[in-house]
């Protein structure tokens, strides 16, 4: 009897759910980019008598709302998100000043995308605030916010404990990890370029083939008479007649390159440099925790040892009861900032290997990548290859099928 109620309780047990880790990030690419789209749309610029400034419409799917920030609502935003989430893939905004408004749209869009879609951004009161509030008042509103809940080591209850959950070779796996993304941040980088270089002359094509079309309307319109040298077989005055007309096919011909060159920019070179940003958001959290964390622990170690080493000489050499009180109470100070140095050192450590698993999460982003591209292709040369054949046919009419198939003028 014993036995079999043994037995019963081991199969319940083997039944219920094993527990995650903390440490684990139960996230799929199809779960991040389903938690909120927002789009950045460009509000024409408002002048004033002296001043002018752009104005963004920003549209989030999940919260069902649009606001309208400025540039520097945008830099405000950034900055509170890097006090709050040191720790944390932070993408970097785009300069103030470019070439171009609309990369500048671009940027900001791919920007708080991966801010909405940080499965420990989305639901931050600092993040709604942005994408929800409507009052003028927004950058003071956030700064209250951020102040209010202090940075994530503060609020988050892993905070203390993760050193527990951190595997013993986590530096190890830290460093390997990290060249692995800087491979592949340097593979995208260079697939990124070629996709630009290919969508350049997709619209460069275009603008090739309306003026050629231009350029054979510009033929066919010549009305000046044929002289009277021409051979009287001469057939240059129907032809040309019929040339006025080509500039039709030519000019849907431009524009199929267009929309190609437009789609390869949309569907490819767009998604490629969100990932790039979200790498090199990576890159930066890397730097941040070597330069940051573990530099101010460092420094406080050696203030720590120079303090006991001066505690040592004083008790050799008595001094004044006074400062040696204060010495011992200096060290103590330091020990306790040198307790939450290293707490937050764990902490860091520990975010940067959930940071590392979201890289990993978003990496099947190189099939959408890949098929928005192949795509592209298809949908392009379908649509181009439909007007050439027309063309084609055309010409075949106008010129007669014997013209069209008549062998080289130059030798192979």
């Amino acid at each position: 009897m014993t036995w079999c109620l043994f037995d019963r309780d081991l199969q319940t047990l083997r039944m219920q759910p094993t527990q995650e880790s903390p440490l684990t990030v139960p996230q799929t690419l199809g779960k991040l980019l389903a938690r909120d789209t927002v789009q950045v749309e460009l509000i024409p610029e408002k002048k004033g008598l002296f001043l002018k400034h752009v104005e963004y419409q920003i549209t989030s799917q999940h919260f069902k709302i649009s606001v309208y920030r400025r540039y520097s609502d945008f830099d405000v935003f950034h900055e509170l998100l890097l006090q709050r989430f040191a720790y944390r893939m932070v993408p970097a905004l785009p300069p103030k000043r470019m070439d171009f408004i609309e990369g500048r749209r671009r940027a900001l869009g791919r920007f708080i995308n991966l801010v909405a879609r940080h499965p420990f951004f989305s639901e931050d009161e600092l993040v709604k605030t942005f994408l929800t509030f409507n009052g003028s008042d927004v950058q003071v509103k956030m700064r209250d916010a951020c102040k209010k809940m202090g940075d994530e080591f503060m609020t988050n209850t892993m905070a203390t404990l993760a050193k527990d959950y951190l595997p013993a070779d986590i530096q190890a796996q830290f460093s390997s990890s990290r060249e692995l993304i800087r491979n592949i941040h340097n593979s995208f980088h260079k697939l990124r370029d070629r996709a630009e270089k290919m969508a350049e002359r997709s619209k460069e094509n275009a603008t090739d083939l309306l003026m050629f079309g231009r350029e054979l309307s510009t033929l066919g319109s010549d009305g000046s008479p044929i002289p009277s040298l021409a051979s009287s077989q001469s057939t240059w005055g129907i032809l040309r007649q019929s040339l006025k007309g080509l500039s039709v096919e030519f000019a849907l011909l431009a524009d199929k390159g267009a929309q190609q060159g437009r789609r390869e920019e949309d569907d490819v070179v767009e998604k490629l440099n969100l990932f790039l940003d979200l790498l090199q958001s990576y890159r930066d959290l890397c730097e941040r925790h070597e330069k940051g964390v573990l530099h101010e622990h460092q420094r406080a170690l050696q203030k720590y040892g120079m303090m006991k080493r001066q505690m040592m000489s004083a008790t050799v050499q008595p001094k004044e009861q006074v400062s040696v009180e204060q010495l011992e109470s200096r060290i103590v100070q330091q020990e306790n900032a040198i307790q939450t140095m290293e707490l937050r050192n764990y902490f860091s450590l520990f975010c940067l290997h959930q940071e590392t698993q979201l890289i990993f999460t978003y990496l099947p982003i190189t099939s959408h990548i890949l098929g928005a591209f192949v795509n592209s292709q298809v949908q392009g040369h379908q649509e181009m290859g439909a007007v050439w054949n027309d063309l084609q046919q055309k010409l075949g009419c106008l010129f007669g099928v014997d013209e069209m198939q008549s062998p080289p003028l130059t030798p192979k």
